[in-house]
């Protein structure tokens, strides 16, 4: 058996139908868990000698927003990429909060502590919200920042703009001042301009 179907095996022995699908995604095995089975399925992943995934690569957010309908109406994920360093076993885990107005998904940080940071910046991106996190609060973003910037619906000039102003000695926050850029369509020249005499002649 390849390791993939070695990987196949070892999931549906540990979980049977526990996950809502499983299937290759370029080259690599992607499971789908219900937000409410997300601690107990990421312990057994790590726990298991069958499984052993004993390192989080990377946890990331995703909006899928107008995407949601195909995703059973769930607009918000939280992807963990994880290596079980025994099996040499890579694994895609992917959860979907239950609510779009409020995302929320259990913290996997007693799980695996590496997860500390990058529910952090889900956090400030995405707005995700991890229960049981000890420390949530943003990392990338300015603290005075409005909204999170990763979501489809952000605005591309943003909420609030910050400035230094000279007369109070402080940086200041205000409305955004630029008007929205009007997009204007790129030029689609004819196949041969290159080729013209106006163009040789520049």
């Amino acid at each position: 058996m390849s390791r993939i179907e070695n990987l196949y095996a070892a999931l549906e022995s540990a979980f049977g139908g526990r996950f809502s699908s499983v299937k290759t995604e370029l080259g690599e095995v992607t499971a789908i868990v219900a937000a409410q089975d997300l601690i107990a399925v990421v312990t057994a992943l790590r726990d298991d000698p069958a499984l052993a995934f004993s390192q989080l690569i990377d946890l990331c957010g995703v909006d899928y927003s107008a995407y949601a309908a195909e995703r059973d109406g769930a607009r918000y994920a939280v992807v963990y990429h994880l290596l079980s360093l025994k099996h040499n076993w890579r694994l895609r885990l992917r959860a979907f909060a239950r609510e779009d107005d409020f995302p929320v998904l259990d913290s996997v940080i007693d799980v695996w502590p590496a997860a500390n940071w990058y529910e952090r910046e889900a956090f400030d991106f995405y707005g995700i919200v991890f229960t049981g996190h000890p420390d949530l609060r943003r990392l990338l973003t300015d603290y005075g920042f409005v909204g999170h910037p990763f979501r489809k619906d952000f605005p591309l000039s943003g909420n609030v703009e910050m400035r230094y102003d000279p007369d109070q000695q402080r940086v200041i926050y205000q409305p955004v001042s630029i008007e929205p850029r009007e997009i204007t369509p790129r030029i689609i020249r004819e196949e041969n301009y290159a080729d013209s005499e106006g163009f040789r002649k520049g």
